[in-house]
């Protein structure tokens, strides 16, 4: 039951890369930025979308005990409200890169990688916290499959969310 679940799951990471690959490669390189409340839109339904896949499916490919679920999805539900400050943060930071694209300078640029670094660093701090929490609850090998498969649902969120901004240029 457990490889037919990660086959799954791994499938699903695949597919979902291979459609952000897919779409990128379809959109023209100069074409027009959304509105901002366009922007809003997609980010708010993607980030609601994506906390509803992420939790449908770590409880498919997590086998827990009544008890240890009792401990593990609220600490999961706190792990995901940290996620999405960061994410948030994010998220803001883009808007503020697309707004200004057609006028970036050396300084926008600058900030744009830089608040991806911050996040990147914050997002690894909060994984290593939030793994060292959850080995409290469950057996270190079942914290690990659960940071694993957060984590490769996270990297398709990134690539999704990379595809829709514009290079520097």
């Amino acid at each position: 039951m457990r490889k037919s679940a990660l086959i799954v799951v791994t499938s699903l990471v695949v597919i979902m890369s291979a459609l952000v690959v897919a779409r990128a490669r379809q959109a023209p390189a100069n074409q027009a930025l959304p509105s901002q409340a366009s922007i809003d839109a997609v980010l708010n339904t993607m980030r609601g979308d994506m906390q509803t896949t992420r939790a449908d499916i770590m409880a498919k490919n997590m086998t827990l005990t009544a008890a240890q679920a009792a401990k593990f999805w609220p600490m999961f539900e706190t792990y995901q409200k940290e996620q999405n400050v960061i994410m948030d943060e994010q998220l803001r930071g883009i808007q503020k890169y697309a707004q200004s694209f057609n006028t970036l300078d050396d300084a926008g640029a600058l900030a744009l990688l830089t608040a991806h670094f911050d996040r990147d660093t914050r997002m690894n701090a909060l994984r290593q916290r939030f793994f060292k929490e959850f080995q409290t609850v469950l057996p270190t090998r079942l914290a690990a499959r659960a940071m694993q498969i957060d984590r490769r649902l996270s990297l398709v969120a990134q690539l999704e969310i990379a595809s829709k901004i514009p290079l520097v240029h």
